[in-house]
């Protein structure tokens, strides 16, 4: 791990087990640790716990052994810090959290960002609009959202999701063939830089049986069936639309695939991968995963949380090339 090569590691939830996953991902990678961003009186009793020492970062210094490199964010105050509650102050630091990290990586400081788990709820009730990180890190860089798309990874699957966290009927009614080309470029772009020189990819349709030819409607007709012709038109290898059930219980041999909403994506990865999935956040201008599970509230100060997703989700941008 070199200084260009170092990333950052947002703890997200304060009141949840992201402080003690930072804690035990930075010492399990030794010198090849992140930097960590948060509130240090968050932090400071789950490094203590596994006999870190915490130093105040500086960019271009490399990692140590037993030794935290840590940005004090100081946006919690100490009598908001109850771990284990969902509370609108822990939603406004973990956004906080974020925003810094990915100001710090867009600087060229750091090589990209992973977040620790979060929770909407709590996100919700400080008055952010949240609606998963996509949105948020298009805002951030100053990239169109509907060019910053969510990919999955684990379970040996990648697979991208064109909408995200919303109502269905409003997923389906966002689905444009513009949108569909747009999401199947960053997955194919994010696929190469994942050492894949010529990603194939799986188009899902949107109805079951991707319409099966106008039985089950004709939103295929209408989005997915002119989107892959275009993505064809531009180089990508990419095939459908076929129904996910049809795909995913078949052979599984393309190298990415792309899901029409929050369900058909997130469903097969979490049944494979189970807590260990990493999400990577494609299209953006910096390189940024978080992680598939929620913030484990139950765990939260003990030293017990499983930090194997966020470990998953560091060694995932350490070993591509996602530097936009």
């Amino acid at each position: 791990m070199t200084v260009a090569d170092r990333l950052l590691l947002s703890i997200g939830d304060p009141n949840g087990s992201g402080a003690d996953i930072a804690a035990a991902a930075v010492a399990a990678l030794g010198a090849a640790a992140p930097v960590v961003v948060g509130d240090r009186h968050v932090f400071a009793p789950s490094a203590e716990r596994l006999g870190l020492a915490v130093r105040d970062a500086v960019p271009g210094v490399i990692a140590e052994p037993g030794v935290c490199d840590f940005v004090d964010v100081g946006v919690l105050k100490p009598a908001d810090f109850a771990p284990g509650k969902v509370t609108a102050a822990a939603g406004t630091a973990t956004i906080a959290y974020v925003t810094e990290a990915v100001r710090l990586a867009a600087s060229g400081d750091y090589a990209g960002v992973v977040a620790c788990p979060h929770s909407e709820t709590a996100v919700r009730q400080a008055g952010i609009e949240f609606a998963g990180y996509p949105p948020l890190i298009a805002e951030l860089t100053g990239i169109p959202e509907e060019k910053v798309f969510l990919m999955l990874v684990g379970g040996g699957m990648r697979i991208a999701h064109v909408t995200l966290h919303e109502q269905l009927s409003e997923s389906i009614a966002k689905l444009t063939p513009d949108r569909v080309v747009s999401a199947g470029v960053a997955l194919n772009t994010a696929l190469r830089r994942m050492g894949i020189s010529m990603p194939a990819i799986h188009v899902f349709g949107i109805n079951p049986h991707a319409s099966e030819g106008g039985l089950f409607g004709g939103d295929d007709a209408r989005v997915t069936e002119p989107a892959v012709a275009k993505l064809r038109e531009l180089g990508i290898d990419a095939v459908g639309p076929t129904g996910a059930d049809v795909v995913l219980g078949g052979t599984r041999d393309a190298d990415g695939y792309l899901a029409m909403y929050h369900d058909q994506g997130h469903i097969p990865i979490k049944t494979v991968a189970r807590r260990d999935a990493a999400a990577v956040t494609i299209g953006a201008g910096v390189s940024f995963s978080s992680v598939g599970h929620g913030p484990v509230f139950g765990k939260a100060g003990l030293g017990t949380a499983d930090p194997s997703a966020v470990l998953s989700a560091l060694r995932l941008l350490a070993h591509s090339d996602w530097k936009e």
